[in-house]
């Protein structure tokens, strides 16, 4: 919405941060429990599925890496990029029994995997805005 009253002021780069650190501090905890409870349940899926459990470390990248440079504005719209190819990941790995499904209260199965994708994709399409370390006008932010 467009106004002409000189007391409006633009709040976009504040939106952005907010969003930012939402995205990054809330996946953090993921990547924290990760590294400090291994990620074999996520290798034996792998490998169930006939993939090579290396790849079971990308999560290290998708929760951890990404959510850090996210937090701080550095290389935050690639970085926004991994954090979605993450969450295809982890549902197409662990939760497509659950991706037409309700939860006992009545949301979406995957409302939490949703909300990460669709703020990673928002953080993505925005980039960091000034309040990071690439600033607003960063190359890859």
């Amino acid at each position: 919405m467009h106004t002409t009253n000189p007391s409006y002021r633009n709040l976009d780069d504040e939106g952005k941060l907010v969003l930012r650190v939402a995205l990054a501090a809330l996946l953090l905890f993921h990547g924290i429990s990760k590294l400090s409870g291994g990620i074999g349940f996520i290798t034996g899926m792998l490998q169930g599925m006939g993939l090579p459990a290396l790849f079971g470390y990308g999560v290290y990248v998708g929760e951890v890496v990404a959510p850090l440079l996210i937090l701080v504005g550095l290389f935050t719209r690639p970085a926004a990029l991994v954090v979605l190819i993450n969450m295809v990941v982890a549902v197409l790995l662990a939760h497509t029994a659950q991706f037409f499904t309700l939860n006992e209260t009545g949301g979406w199965a995957l409302e939490l995997q949703g909300m990460y994708f669709a703020a990673a994709l928002a953080v993505a399409l925005l980039g960091a805005g000034r309040y990071s370390l690439g600033g607003a006008g960063g190359r890859f932010n």
